[in-house]
């Protein structure tokens, strides 16, 4: 266990930060001694594999050391106040975000998915915490095995439709490939089963073709000057891979990027001049092109992809990327710390977007772009900072359903939100199980129950507090019924 500390030390430039993370280990396994899993493993294992997970990602001190304690507060005596005191308010914002997260839950509605995913950013307010959750999410998945089936499944529908999106959203296409496998056994158990049987050989000849294609590809890269710093196989992740063969009546001789060769050069240049060297050597299918250096997928994947007729005519699938690529395609936005650990700080790039592309949920596609000369990573953490969700807020129903609403609502929006009978019918609200005022302003994470009365009629004077138009739009509709009515 004690190299985390180890590593730590090596990678921290700070010798606060050294020993802020001393004082954190002492705390933690501290504060869950005597906790234990469901597995009998103690507790602290748990928070210490998060905290690794992190540091593996490059992140900064305070995110790692919040990794460790991100449960303390949830689980243990430890309160936040004494976080707070003891290692300062950013670290105690991130750990205080974490817990936030965990009244999170999926009720398995495909239709809520996007609200939740959205609900999940909005609480966090920092995209470290989201961090912080993915770390803490993976390892839960990797040891879900001693959980009760139930939960099992609910824990792997809750990653496969949240997490692993929000993953691939920050650009981290590996964890969101690992959060995906991991839960596709607990998913679809006789799919993985009949992959397992069908597929290994598979891979082992695939592997064994491509040993193959390796030294010609090398040669010829050499020949043209093209200095390669790592040639590698990719295998294909056992959920894209069941979702491919679907489309394609699980004919795996479909599948060309089974085991895709995957080549790192330095330069975009070299990048271009490789897929000209690949083309020289072996015809390209049609179609099976793909420039994502020229035109990035949306969540900022860059790469160049070809499938060429290989040797012996076999369809075989290159990607050629260039380093900081790499980084990004298997970290996306955690490789932004990698850079800052490998060049100097002042080489970052810091573009500021219009209030009005942070509010569009397509802003992740942007996070590779963000960049503008900066002196070091305290602006680069600001920028960091989730206020694409400041004008909307997401609470949650006693049932679990995620409500999107305009920033200020109030359980009147809330109630006109769900039906205009629950709207009109309004007599009082419980927000998280305690009683408020119908001006109530609500927050992003509250749970509303309504309280309703049948003979009850909607109030002018809710005119002065509610935000919707649709609730606006009501209570004056009812309003006006009522005068006519009285005449």
């Amino acid at each position: 266990m004690e190299s985390l500390l180890q590593i730590f030390n090596k990678i921290s430039r700070s010798e606060k930060d050294v020993e802020l993370m001393g004082k954190a280990f002492r705390i933690a396994e501290e504060a869950h001694h005597g906790q234990t899993r469901q597995s009998g493993e103690p507790y602290f294992r748990h928070v210490y594999f998060t905290a690794l997970r992190l540091m593996e990602w490059r992140l900064d001190a305070p995110t790692i050391i919040a990794g460790l304690l991100h449960d303390v507060v949830e689980d243990t005596s430890y309160t936040l106040e004494q976080l707070k005191r003891d290692f300062g308010d950013e670290i105690a914002f991130l750990v205080d975000g974490v817990t936030k997260l965990s009244r999170v839950r999926y009720r398995g509605v495909k239709a809520q998915a996007e609200n939740l995913r959205k609900m999940v950013l909005a609480l966090s307010e920092d995209l470290r915490v989201v961090m912080i959750k993915l770390a803490d999410r993976l390892h839960n998945m990797e040891t879900l095995e001693a959980l009760p089936a139930q939960k099992q499944r609910r824990i792997a529908l809750e990653t496969t439709e949240i997490y692993a999106p929000l993953a691939y959203r920050l650009g981290m296409q590996n964890l969101a490939g690992e959060l995906e496998d991991l839960a596709f056994p607990y998913l679809y158990p006789e799919e993985y089963a009949w992959l397992q049987k069908n597929v290994a050989e598979k891979y082992e000849e695939r592997e064994r073709y491509l040993d193959n294609v390796r030294p010609i590809l090398e040669q010829a890269l050499k020949d043209n000057g093209i200095l390669v710093l790592k040639i590698d196989y990719r295998a294909k992740r056992w959920s894209s891979l069941w979702k491919k063969l679907k489309r394609h009546d699980l004919n795996l001789e479909q599948v060309y990027d089974l085991i895709a060769m995957r080549i790192i050069v330095r330069t975009v240049e070299d990048c271009y001049a490789a897929l000209g060297v690949i083309h020289q050597l072996w015809p390209p299918l049609p179609g099976r092109i793909k420039d994502y250096i020229a035109l990035p997928k949306p969540n900022g994947y860059r790469s160049l992809h070809t499938t060429v007729f290989c040797l012996d005519n076999k369809p075989t699938e290159f990607q050629i990327r260039t380093i900081a690529m790499h980084e990004e395609a298997e970290n996306g936005i955690a490789a932004h710390w990698i850079y800052e650990e490998a060049k100097n700080p002042r080489s970052f790039i810091h573009r500021k977007t219009s209030p009005k592309d942070k509010r569009r949920f397509a802003w992740v596609a942007q996070l590779r772009d963000w960049q503008e000369q900066f002196p070091g990573s305290k602006e680069f953490l600001e920028s960091l900072k989730v206020d694409f969700f400041r004008d909307r807020i997401f609470v949650i129903t006693p049932r679990g359903q995620v409500i999107d609403l305009p920033a200020g609502s109030t359980p009147v929006d809330f109630a006109y939100q769900i039906h205009s009978q629950v709207g009109d019918q309004c007599s009082g609200a419980k927000v998280n199980d305690k009683i408020v005022s119908l001006d109530h302003k609500l927050q992003s994470g509250d749970v509303i129950e309504i309280l309703l009365q049948k003979s009850k009629k909607p109030s002018e004077s809710w005119l002065n507090f509610i935000k919707t138009a649709t609730a606006k739009k009501r209570v004056r509709a009812a309003l006006r019924q009522k005068k006519k009515v009285k005449r």
